[in-house]
């Protein structure tokens, strides 16, 4: 203490410690507050490429790179391949309810049935997958995906596991016209496509695949973030 505190009258002494307090609870408490509001999970490019590879049947190519001035994960697949980059960590859906993803298809697949087994394949999706570990049958997913066939918003039981259920958010008329940004509610999702309301997911992926119906495709994808109501 100086010697101006010292020489300063006891009741100015005592209204600066409490003016100090105050300030201190308060920044204080607005900390605890920013910590408590969960940041919103968001997934550039460079994230995604980086996801665990989780294969079906052969690796789909999944690779970085810049396409009309922007970063990107191109996918391609001309193997009748069928992989997916998987991000395996919960996301809470409570707090994040809605997706909203970037992606651009310039060709869709031709003369196939996306509802039966051999027409089961997709030049762009998005999973989101809410996983019952103990209980693997009731395991719950919802499959975004660019349709070569049906019309935007049609939605069909995915030919292999109806628990993974397919909604078309984009069609073969959109093919071409360059990047989409697409935005859809997930607990609206999983509660009108499965009765089902989870509190979170436990997994994200993007897959291309063509390993029914052996033709080519490529698909790009760019930013993929989880967002408030």
């Amino acid at each position: 203490m100086d010697k101006a505190e010292m020489a300063r009258p006891d009741h100015l002494t005592a209204e600066r410690a409490l003016r100090t307090t105050s300030v201190t609870v308060a920044v204080l408490a607005a900390l605890t507050l920013a910590a408590a509001v969960p940041a919103a999970p968001a997934f550039g490019p460079e994230d995604i490429i980086n996801w665990e590879s989780h294969s079906f049947e052969g690796t789909t190519d999944y690779r970085l790179v810049q396409t009309n001035g922007r970063t990107a994960v191109q996918a391609t697949c001309t193997d009748g391949t069928a992989s997916g980059l998987f991000y395996r960590r919960d996301i809470d859906l409570t707090e994040t309810p809605v997706v909203e993803w970037e992606w651009r298809v310039e060709e869709t697949l031709t003369g196939i049935d996306e509802t039966t087994r051999d027409g089961d394949d997709y030049p762009a999706r998005l999973y989101l997958v809410d996983e019952a570990r103990l209980l693997r049958w009731r395991t719950r997913a919802l499959n975004y995906v660019w349709s070569s066939t049906t019309e935007r918003v049609g939605d069909w039981p995915n030919a292999f596991a109806s628990q993974a259920h397919m909604i078309a958010v984009a069609t073969a008329s959109d093919a071409g016209a360059g990047w989409r940004t697409e935005r859809r509610n997930v607990l609206e999702d999983f509660r009108g496509f499965h009765d089902h309301e989870p509190e979170r997911v436990n997994a994200v992926a993007v897959m291309t695949d063509c390993d029914n119906t052996g033709q080519e495709t490529r698909a790009w994808y760019g930013n993929i973030r989880f967002l408030p109501e």
